[in-house]
């Protein structure tokens, strides 16, 4: 039952990286019926995460309001809605427009799938389960590459980004039978119906340990009292777990890695593959290596843990970057930029790409989780926005070895960042942790001490 709900709802992520990567393939075609400026092009690409922001403000209500299962269900109708408009579209503004949507369904459903499994997760295997949702976002990235180099020579762009509707139906289906999250239950008063869920998806446990876990969530509960305002965001006990979250997504999107996601073939262009084949070929190489390198984080996250992980994450993509840049601006052989590219890919996939979604998931207290994690989504969401949308621009102006550059210095600004204040978080329930933040919250010491 654990793993059955655990890859119903990480195969949100697959809606969310399809939908995100689709975009690279469908691109080139786009610009052939379509006249449109770098601008135009770019808020286009971009038009995903700007619904986004959205889309994680309205689950942060709802999520608490209607459950974590019900806004999943209604993030299913939007992908299969946002899909359809996408593949019929008369114009570029339709299309935009069709994307926003897609945008709110992915902005809901990352913050609400991450949270679904965190609550679900026993608190040895949390990270692995959620990081789950990383590796289906990478499985739907490839998978929307290698719909794009299939469909590449018939330049059949609509049925590219029509294709989202089939797992849209898929998580549509399976979330009206799934249970809701025990912890959602016991916030509502529901604290039977909260010990027969666990008892499903942990039967191994004595009764006795079924109660005691729901008799902790509600004593935790309790002790907090009711949801307290936005103004608590700012407490000395939450202030620095709220400011770590949204710079955590921050640091994670000025590496650069949406532009690489979104503007794969161009990237590669840029570094000497000229034919369009030869592109997505290359794009395809990318998501191959993501989805490998992601089920890397999903075997060591737990292990190695969340600290390590996050302060490698920087190292290993600035020095990627700089390969990447300097390979670009120096005539070197297409291969050097290209193999610097994959060890990027392959740096981010095992570290950056899921920790700041674990980390989001792990450190907000339960009345303030989803408000929480909606703070987190919006910064995640915004400078993606930001990236996605000025990366034409930049490239045009500065040219792409710069605009690498300027992404490598964000990454070892990040590295900074990531040993003075990463906590660690590994091992820990829920509600242990969020004891313990509350005894010593972070920024009072340097963290993992």
């Amino acid at each position: 039952m654990l793993l059955r709900l655990a890859a119903l709802a990480a195969l949100f992520g697959f809606l969310f990286g399809f939908d995100e990567g689709v975009i690279a393939g469908a691109l080139p075609f786009i610009g052939k019926q379509f006249d449109i400026s770098p601008a135009a092009e770019g808020f286009m690409t971009a038009a995903v995460p700007l619904g986004a922001v959205a889309g994680a403000i309205i689950a942060a209500a709802w999520s608490d309001r209607f459950g974590r299962r019900r806004v999943l269900l209604a993030c299913s109708v939007l992908f299969g809605i946002g899909s359809i408009i996408c593949g019929i579209t008369p114009g570029i503004v339709v299309l935009t427009l069709a994307r926003l949507l897609l945008g709110i369904a992915i902005g809901a459903s990352a913050l609400a799938a991450p949270m679904f499994l965190a609550e679900l997760a026993p608190a040895e295997r949390r990270g692995a389960i959620v990081s789950a949702f990383q590796l289906m976002i990478t499985v739907g990235i490839l998978s929307s590459y290698i719909v794009g180099l299939g469909l590449a020579d018939s330049g059949h762009w609509r049925m590219m980004l029509t294709l989202g509707v089939v797992p849209a139906a898929v998580t549509f289906a399976g979330m009206i039978g799934a249970d809701e999250s025990p912890r959602w239950l016991v916030l509502r008063g529901r604290n039977d119906e909260a010990t027969a869920v666990i008892r499903r998806l942990q039967p191994e446990l004595g009764a006795a340990e079924v109660d005691r876990m729901v008799q902790e969530i509600d004593d935790r509960s309790r002790a907090v009292g009711e949801a307290p305002g936005w103004n608590a965001f700012l407490a000395p006990g939450i202030r620095g777990i709220t400011l770590f979250a949204m710079m955590a997504f921050l640091l994670q999107q000025v590496s650069g890695i949406n532009a690489v996601i979104y503007y794969a073939p161009r990237i590669l262009h840029s570094g000497g593959y000229g034919t369009t084949s030869e592109q997505l070929l290359g794009t395809v190489g990318i998501g191959a290596i993501n989805v490998i390198m992601t089920f890397v984080a999903i075997a060591t996250v737990d292990r190695l843990g969340r600290r390590p992980l996050f302060i490698f994450a920087f190292i290993g993509t600035a020095l990627s970057l700089v390969v990447i840049g300097w390979a670009m601006g120096s005539g070197a052989p297409p291969a050097i930029g290209l193999i610097g590219l994959f060890a990027y890919i392959a740096v981010f996939a095992m570290s950056l790409g899921p920790l700041p979604w674990l980390y989001m998931s792990e450190l907000f207290p339960l009345q303030l989780r989803s408000r929480g994690m909606a703070l987190a989504s919006v910064s995640n969401w915004s400078f993606n926005f930001l990236v996605v949308f000025l990366f034409p621009v930049a490239t045009r102006w500065l040219g792409t070895m710069a605009t690498m550059l300027v992404f490598a210095a964000f990454c070892a600004a990040g590295a900074v960042y990531a040993v003075i204040w990463a906590p660690e978080s590994k091992g820990e329930s829920l509600e242990a942790l969020e004891t313990r933040l509350a005894m010593r919250p972070i920024g009072m010491k340097a963290a993992g001490d």
